[in-house]
């Protein structure tokens, strides 16, 4: 079997508990307010500001045998630059602040989340980052545009409050096929076992970040701290 298909047999449950999130079944019914929103855009700047730094590590761990994945990484770096510039803009078209949530702290289940790729990166193996790649891109193309819609239409936002989400289901579609077609270069048991083990690991953490967004919570105040820059 290979490693696209054993990503999507053996992490059901993981995908699952994801989906389950309170926030995101709220989503779908229309059970959303502006301040859930806005909370959702700022913990996706403080993890997609990462992607390219991110990217840039797993090019530079990769060994000299995985030339044509670190190619493949130069490839998705020129895609995800400014992303999360995107977000700023989607949080500024609600009436926030984008500035104060450019400065302001990520939830812990959001810095977790980015600390623990850094770490697999440098620690385990930069291959674990393709597991984090797995989870956000199916997620977008699983939820983002019909997200979008959902919440625009419960909302009354303008449609360019939802750059971020409308992009990334399109742009997702390619960049998963893109992924499929490298993963399954990747036939090397062990190998594979890493980035499905990472992906099973990055569903539970992401679905974390979203259990956390609660709508009885007032609209944060986007404080700054002295770890802004961190996560």
């Amino acid at each position: 079997m290979n490693l696209y298909q054993r990503l999507l047999n053996e992490t059901e449950s993981e995908k699952e508990y994801l989906l389950s999130s309170p926030i995101i079944k709220r989503c779908f019914l229309g059970d959303i307010e502006v301040k859930d929103y806005v909370s959702f855009l700022a913990q996706a700047f403080h993890h997609v500001k990462h992607t390219v730094p991110l990217l840039m590590a797993v090019g530079a761990k990769l060994p000299e045998e995985k030339e044509w994945l670190r190619e493949a990484v130069a490839e998705y770096i020129e895609e995800e630059i400014g992303h999360q510039e995107w977000i700023l803009n989607d949080v500024a078209a609600c009436g926030e602040n984008k500035e104060l949530v450019r400065n302001s702290c990520p939830s812990y289940a959001t810095e977790l989340m980015v600390s623990f790729a850094y770490d697999s990166i440098n620690r385990v193996n930069p291959l674990s980052f393709f597991g984090m790649v797995h989870v956000l891109e199916g997620t977008s193309i699983a939820m983002a545009d019909n997200a979008a819609d959902s919440i625009s239409k419960s909302l009354s936002l303008p449609k360019n409050a939802f750059s971020y989400l409308y992009s990334h289901g399109s742009l997702d579609i390619e960049h998963v096929k893109f992924f499929e077609t490298l993963m399954s270069k990747i036939t090397d048991k062990a190998e594979q076992d890493i980035v499905v083990e990472s992906a099973k690991k990055f569903y539970l953490l992401y679905a974390n970040i979203f259990r956390t967004l609660d709508s009885s919570n007032s609209l944060p105040e986007f404080p700054q701290g002295r770890y802004q820059n961190v996560a």
